[in-house]
């Protein structure tokens, strides 16, 4: 699935009849807060002037589809202008898995919506409840096949470390979401935010959130399932926000950069799987010239950490010849001992 600018337009929690626990936009925005056409059209040409034609409209944040159906139709009628005249190139949007129905799709369908973004967070029905989200993980299979069977593009969205959630749990919903086949998915690792039941469950000490170093350790393994079966992996952590970063995100993986981390702990993984199998004492790491940094680790910590598992080694990172996650190894061997 091909990746477009993206010009987002945030529905703020519009739609939604629960309080999950993770979730503060019910406080911070108000049930009652209204997206109106005329912001929806004033945002897409900001949009266009920073981004040029060709853009993609993407609604978040609420659940679109469980609005009334008037208000759904005026917020994609404003983009139709827009599309029409091929300043905009599609619609995607963001729900629940249990607001999509056959009605839903012909509306959908009629102003030219291609994606649909389900928030599934988890296929453990145990802990879906205990995360108040109010739907099941048969109604993500449902809206799947719905959704595929219409022919729409199908994202679906995980989040790790959830409560009653575990390691192996989140590696389970990540087989059972690629046997559901979406062109793409984004996974979430769950942070405490300030101002949500979730904040005070961890302040009374019943919730403890994944690390940074846990959360980036599983996403990485989750990111080489879902790529190894030909799904992209649309993004990893948190959108950064001024909000979520003046304190906002009170504990958890909430990592500016946490998509970076991830991928430079896979350049990790994979340099330890070489470094294994070799015996040379001068070791240099050959890799794509833009995976340097990744492969050094934020504030050198990959380096850092190889040099402490392989002490007798002397390590160096460089470009090389390769592939985007391909390491390569140029090394000499130790001196035969002279006595």
């Amino acid at each position: 699935m091909a990746r477009n600018r993206i010009i987002p337009i945030f529905v703020p929690h519009l739609g939604c009849p629960h309080q999950c626990v993770f979730c503060n936009q019910r406080r911070i925005a108000g049930v009652g807060t209204s997206l109106r056409p005329c912001d929806v059209s004033a945002a897409i040409a900001a949009g266009l002037q920073r981004s040029g034609g060709g853009a993609e409209v993407a609604f978040y944040g609420g659940s679109f589809t469980a609005i009334p159906s008037s208000q759904q139709e005026a917020l994609l009628g404003a983009v139709q202008p827009f599309l029409d005249d091929g300043r905009v190139s599609a619609i995607r949007l963001s729900t629940r898995p249990d607001a999509i129905n056959g009605e839903t799709l012909e509306r959908l369908r009629r102003f030219r919506v291609q994606t649909v973004e389900l928030g599934s967070q988890s296929t453990s029905d145990a802990v879906l409840a205990l995360c108040g989200r109010g739907h099941t993980s048969e109604d993500t299979v449902q809206a799947a096949g719905l959704l595929r069977a219409a022919e729409f593009h199908v994202v679906l969205q995980m989040m790790t470390g959830l409560p009653g959630s575990s390691p192996a749990c989140d590696l389970e919903t990540a087989r059972r979401l690629i046997g559901l086949k979406p062109d793409g998915v984004r996974i979430y690792p769950t942070v405490v935010v300030r101002d949500t039941p979730l904040f005070d469950r961890y302040e009374a000490g019943q919730y403890r959130p994944q690390t940074v170093e846990e959360a980036a350790i599983l996403c990485a393994k989750l990111y080489r399932m879902f790529t190894a079966e030909g799904i992209p992996v649309l993004r990893m952590g948190l959108q950064p926000t001024e909000t979520l970063s003046r304190g906002g995100a009170v504990a958890g993986p909430y990592h500016p950069a946490f998509g970076e981390l991830v991928k430079s702990r896979i350049l990790y993984e994979n340099a330890c799987q070489l470094l294994d199998r070799t015996d040379g004492a001068d070791v240099t790491l050959l890799v794509r010239k833009d995976k340097i940094s990744a492969m050094a680790g934020q504030k050198r910590s990959n380096l850092e950490a190889l040099r402490r598992r392989y002490p007798e080694k002397r390590l160096k990172v460089a470009a090389g010849p390769c592939g985007e996650w391909e390491i390569l190894l140029q090394s000499v061997k130790k001196p035969d001992k002279i006595t």
